[in-house]
């Protein structure tokens, strides 16, 4: 691939020459490449329309008060680039570092609320340009038979016995989300993916990163992939807690919306144990999937259908 994006550089105004580095291939493959931050996308993931929405909203939230966001930037083509069939797009980097599991998370999840609740108070607001098309991130879409990231039932370490189970957890959560509905009180526009490592923190100052998965979703979704790959971390509680305590601090959060915050924290665990299998060339995949993580996702299918994952109440 780094043939291709040496291609590219000309359209960013970069020389041939100009050093390359990997720097991640999960969904896509991230690359800096000089001043620039270039993502490579995965082929037959998004349309180009996709792509130039989700840059659409990201350019509409620069510079907003209390927000700090990634930058595209512009090329030659414009905000989306197309080499040999591939789209590309580029950034400017952000300073500091990813946020680790092994962080003192508890120090950040309050201002990551702060920022989710600004998020989604200026997609509530925000009117999209004409075109803007984003995937739906509901129950059809990740539990159906067609789902965006695949079935979990392709998961790796899942027996009949396993299956059965994360069957009968899956449909009871189905049955939650479709009561708790898809109206604009519960549902609309959201990052989607504001997981560790789209979270940036450079001194006192956290910033977001990529918006691919943005799309329209249930608004406390955010804060389930807040929790990716450690959904079964015992800080949870603590963090959800935290979590929440910021969001309030800027948008309100109803009752019948913390009572879902369980249900959609599994529902991303569900998601993720399908997308660890069929993503399995990925740097994430190749670090935290396996049977290890489906175990965890069984024990989360447990206790949810055993007593509705009641720790993570906030």
């Amino acid at each position: 691939m780094s043939d291709l994006i040496a291609r590219a550089l000309p359209v960013y105004g970069l020389p041939p020459d100009t050093p390359l580095t990997l720097l991640n291939r999960s969904e896509n493959e991230t690359w800096r490449a000089g001043p620039l931050v270039l993502r490579l996308h995965r082929q037959g993931y998004h349309t180009k329309a996709e792509i130039a929405s989700e840059l659409a909203w990201l350019g509409a939230l620069q510079d907003l008060p209390g927000l700090n966001t990634v930058r595209p930037l512009t090329g030659a083509q414009g905000l989306v680039t197309e080499v040999d069939g591939r789209f590309l797009v580029a950034f400017a980097p952000i300073p500091g570092q990813e946020l680790q599991p092994g962080d003192d998370l508890a120090r950040w999840f309050a201002p990551l609320g702060e920022i989710t609740a600004r998020l989604h108070l200026h997609a509530r607001k925000w009117t999209p340009p004409p075109g803007f098309t984003r995937k739906r991130w509901d129950v059809e879409t990740i539990l159906g038979p067609h789902p965006h990231w695949g079935p979990w039932r392709q998961a790796q370490g899942l027996d009949p016995q396993a299956e059965a189970l994360l069957s009968r957890a899956t449909e009871a959560l189905a049955a939650r989300l479709t009561a708790y509905g898809t109206g604009p009180k519960v549902f609309g526009l959201i990052h989607a993916d504001l997981r560790l490592a789209n979270l940036m923190v450079d001194g006192d100052t956290l910033s977001v990163l990529d918006f691919d998965d943005c799309g329209f979703s249930w608004w406390v979704y955010d804060l389930a992939a807040a929790l990716s790959f450690y959904e079964t971390d015992p800080r949870l509680p603590d963090l959800i807690a935290r979590w929440v305590d910021g969001y309030t601090r800027i948008a309100p959060l109803r009752a019948e919306d913390r009572a879902m915050i369980p249900s959609l924290i599994f529902l991303r665990r569900v998601l993720l144990t399908a997308w660890l299998s069929t993503r399995a060339d990925s740097d994430t995949a190749q670090a935290l999937g396996g049977p290890a993580y489906t175990q965890g996702t069984l024990q989360l299918a447990e206790r949810y259908l055993t007593d509705g994952l009641r720790d993570f109440h906030p």
